[in-house]
């Protein structure tokens, strides 16, 4: 694996705070990825060597590493990270995450919120964790339904709480700027386990939490 340090504002890639942007990335991966772009750019009909598409494939290239890191993270370990003994028992809600993923059909982005609570039962994670969990599903190419699914399954088999619920509101490229083009439509999609599947109360203070503006 190479690492690259990318000069932020003085020229020797640090600034006056002392932070580092570092990229890295698997070269020969890189270098496969170029050519298969490289040959894109060629069967839509453009020239892939004028001046402003020299560097496109390279770019595209590690454009697309990040857009998929989500593939070389692991979730639970996320969590396992910042794991902690609590005997706090009411809801936790982390909301309005960022969500940025990319549709397995077309390969297009989907972006919009995602909503996640956890009712604990001894243990709490790290706040930022769930986050992280969220970015790690999202990162891959996705559909809505199984990322939906595929978060609440993380952190319930994970941190064992008493119940998980995911809500998750997004606008599809896909959508938007091909087929239907409806640009103003939003997909959401809920999944929950344990106390607010049985609990209707429960379920009920989750949605309105998530629909309340309290900050």
């Amino acid at each position: 694996m190479a690492k690259k340090i990318e000069p932020i504002s003085n020229g020797n890639g640090i600034t006056s705070n002392g932070y580092n942007k570092i990229e890295s990335w698997n070269e020969e991966n890189i270098k496969e990825l170029s050519a298969i772009y490289y040959r894109v750019l060629k069967l839509i009909g453009e020239d892939p060597d004028r001046e402003g598409l020299q560097r496109t494939p390279v770019r595209v290239a590690k454009a697309m590493n990040f857009l998929t890191m989500g593939y070389n993270q692991n979730p639970c370990e996320i969590i396992n990270s910042a794991k902690f003994k609590e005997e706090y028992r009411q809801m936790v809600l982390v909301k309005d995450i960022d969500i940025y993923s990319m549709c397995e059909h077309h390969m297009l982005p989907f972006f919009g919120k995602a909503h996640v609570a956890y009712i604990p039962d001894g243990y709490i994670t790290g706040l930022s964790k769930i986050a992280r969990v969220v970015e790690a599903f999202s990162r891959r190419l996705q559909v809505q339904e199984r990322l939906t699914t595929q978060i609440r399954n993380c952190i319930q088999d994970c941190l064992k709480p008493l119940g998980v619920a995911v809500v998750i509101e997004a606008q599809h490229m896909c959508m938007q700027i091909r087929g239907v083009q409806k640009q103003n439509s939003v997909t959401t999609t809920s999944a929950f386990t344990g106390i607010f599947l049985s609990n209707l109360n429960t379920r009920e203070e989750f949605i309105h939490l998530i629909s309340s503006k309290l900050h």
